[in-house]
């Protein structure tokens, strides 16, 4: 009868452990397929470079969470190691002796080679120290090597930076990569390997430690771990996925100048991962697919796209620190609950007024831009697919109306939604 109960415990053991195994890897499968049928669903060429460009961020952006989300790294600089991977590709690309014999697929692991090495000289006395030693050192690490791209021309080639052409490698199973469809999925096998190691890295003990060091370094001292080195370790391999990114970089676009390494990209990608979110792992993928979305579907759309997002990454900062993911996440209790249908219309009230007060204030922004910068006689404007005069009255009175009434509406009625919101997160027996 014991045996009996042991045999069963232990088949009921084992099909939770599959059970949870599956759970684990439905969102990775999910995201494998969906990276394989986009490019069905969006055929033109310039989707694809978006979708290329997207997926390049989103290994950038996780590259640079190991840093700040896992261990509490802030760094200004963190698009040098991603730009030195990329000129080093770009350098093996011009080298037609060596790449002639190297398929381009394993080019990205020479682009996190480079991007590690010099993770590891800048490592070894930078993560002596966290906070804002840290930050200010990598601040003034990726000024230094920006600024060596002017100087330094037999590397980074000086402002007209290096192109190359990635057609010259070893073809790989026939394929050369003449078009962008085979890049896309080059960069989306790379995507799938990159995001699946640095999961896994943030599930090692080595991972662990840094959430530790990064909550409290005192305590893991105490502990017998060593906080510098495992920052050290964590800046090493940040570094390693961020040359892995530049690498692809130089693979899509045959060229790198200084912009791939200056303050502004490493800025870029901090306002990604802000947006994303810090605190999960999705974060930063959700924060690179809108930021990607932003600055290329927006950007054709209006000159002040930058302005949006700046006015975006601030609300976030300073009402919603945990970004997307964090306001997603912030549903689940209410879920496991049962009760996400109880903000389905505070939320169209709420929400939706707001969202109005928003359009209405953009189209003002957009109106005054366009009045003061337009040139002499030049009236038409085009907003939200509508175009009209921008110096008649019509136009500002709807656009004042939208903000006016939406911001009103939103803001009448944000004791329901908060009662809403209270409701859907407690349970029957009155405890959250």
């Amino acid at each position: 009868m014991t045996d009996q109960s042991t045999t069963n415990a232990s088949k009921s053991a084992q099909g939770v452990r599959a059970g949870s195994m599956m759970l684990a890897l439905t969102p990775w499968c999910i995201a494998a397929v969906a990276l394989l049928v986009l490019p069905f669903i969006f055929t033109a060429n310039s989707a694809i470079t978006i979708m290329n460009q997207m997926a390049i961020t989103i290994i950038f952006a996780l590259a640079y969470n190991m840093l700040l989300g896992q261990g509490g790294m802030l760094s200004f600089g963190h698009a040098v190691y991603a730009g030195v991977g990329g000129f080093a590709c770009m350098h093996i690309i011009n080298n037609d002796a060596f790449f002639s014999q190297l398929p381009l697929p394993l080019l990205p692991i020479f682009g996190g080679l480079f991007g590690m090495g010099l993770a590891m000289i800048v490592g070894s006395f930078s993560t002596r120290k966290a906070g804002t030693v840290f930050a200010m050192i990598s601040l003034g690490v990726g000024e230094l090597i920006a600024a060596c791209s002017v100087i330094i021309v037999a590397f980074f080639g000086g402002e007209e930076g290096i192109s190359g052409d990635r057609t010259y490698g070893l073809p790989f199973l026939g394929v050369e990569f003449l078009q962008q469809i085979e890049v896309y999925y080059l960069i989306a096998v790379w995507l799938m390997l990159s995001a699946a190691l640095m999961y896994l890295y943030s599930r090692t003990p080595l991972g662990r430690m840094a959430n530790a060091v990064r909550d409290n370094p005192e305590r893991a001292e105490f502990l017998g771990y060593s906080a510098r080195w495992v920052r050290f370790y964590s800046f090493v391999a940040s570094g390693f996925f961020a040359g892995i990114a530049g690498a692809l970089f130089a693979i899509n676009y045959e060229i790198l100048t200084e912009e791939n390494l200056n303050t502004t990209q490493s800025g870029i990608i901090l306002l990604v991962t802000f947006l994303g979110g810090v605190g999960f792992f999705f974060g930063p993928i959700l924060g690179a697919i809108v930021f990607t979305l932003v600055q290329t579907v927006l950007s054709l759309q209006t000159e002040l796209w930058g302005f949006y997002l700046g006015i975006v990454f601030v609300v976030t900062v300073m009402f919603f620190p945990g970004g997307l993911a964090g306001l997603i996440m912030m549903h689940v209790p209410a879920m496991r609950l049962g009760k996400l249908s109880v903000l389905a219309l505070p939320y169209l009230r709420t929400l939706g007024a707001g969202f109005v007060g928003c359009l209405g204030a953009a189209a003002l922004i957009e109106m005054v831009f366009h009045v003061r910068h337009a040139s002499v006689g030049d009236h038409e404007m085009t907003v939200y697919w509508t175009t009209f005069d921008s110096h008649t009255v019509l136009p500002w009175v709807l656009a004042i109306a939208a903000t006016v009434v939406g911001f009103w509406i939103a803001r009448a009625t944000a004791p329901s939604l908060a009662a809403a919101w209270s409701e859907a997160n407690t349970a029957d027996g009155g405890q959250p």
